[in-house]
């Protein structure tokens, strides 16, 4: 089937689901991309045959995992504990470089206008606070030649948001010169080719691995999680290579 016709469930009860959303689907329709037909919200919708609420966003090219309720009740419990900052959320990313061990991005942000996030979108409000922690998971040092230097080093980091602004982890990790790999808008073109052309990785290196929060008609504290996609790690088992060759962003 087509990405769009199905997604994977990850959990599912009386007042929630949850899916692994694939990279290059959006959550709902906007003003993103007019040209899209297929949307998560849509695609659940008919895979569970019940009304949705969408809870939160994941950006287009980001996997990973995506909840919505099933009634109004839980809805409305859900988004009040998101807004509240009561549900973590937990983030994996390959980034440029070699990241410190860990460490706490404390930038504000400018929020975007909603309707063109994706398609470099306008500043519509002052900066607010916006606060990440990261670990480093792993790093790699490939021997291929990229911009002025003879190697590329690279990062598997754990992203742990403690704030929700748009474009948020890009954003930050762009600001700590670990932009995130596959990344048009915020990366470095340089190494999206050079990860297109070795490993035929053309998304955005971010997912979303995993919600923790407290379940609207329980009570409990759930974790869903989403398996890591396998071509994060294709760059470090990577083995030989070759100067990449210049090509378009």
């Amino acid at each position: 089937m087509k990405m769009a016709e199905r997604v994977p469930i990850l959990y599912r009860d009386e007042s929630i689901v949850a899916v692994d959303k694939p990279s290059g689907l959006l959550v709902h329709r906007s003003g993103i991309d007019r040209g899209e037909s297929s949307y998560a919200l849509q695609t659940v919708r008919e895979m569970t045959g019940r009304f949705l609420y969408p809870l939160h966003r994941l950006d287009k090219p980001t996997s990973g995992v995506l909840l919505f309720a099933f009634d109004k009740r839980s809805a409305r419990l859900l988004s009040e504990r998101f807004a509240a900052r009561e549900v973590q959320k937990r983030y994996i990313a390959v980034v440029r470089g070699y990241t410190e061990a860990d460490g706490v991005v404390d930038y504000p942000l400018k929020e975007i206008s909603d309707g063109a996030a994706d398609t470099g979108g306008r500043i519509v409000r002052g900066a607010k606070e916006a606060v990440t922690l990261y670990r480093r998971l792993a790093t790699v040092e490939l021997p291929i030649a990229v911009s002025r230097y003879p190697k590329a080093r690279y990062s598997l980091v754990e992203l742990l948001p403690l704030s929700g602004r748009t474009h948020q982890l890009r954003r930050h990790m762009k600001h700590i010169f670990h932009p995130i790999v596959g990344d048009t808008k915020y990366g470095r073109s340089e190494h999206n080719r050079l990860f297109r052309y070795h490993f035929g990785i053309h998304r955005l290196l971010l997912h979303a691995a995993s919600l923790s929060f407290v379940h609207p008609v329980h009570g409990y504290r759930l974790t869903i999680e989403a398996p890591l996609p396998a071509e994060f790690l294709l760059p470090f088992v990577h083995r030989g290579g070759e100067e990449c060759p210049i090509g378009p962003n």
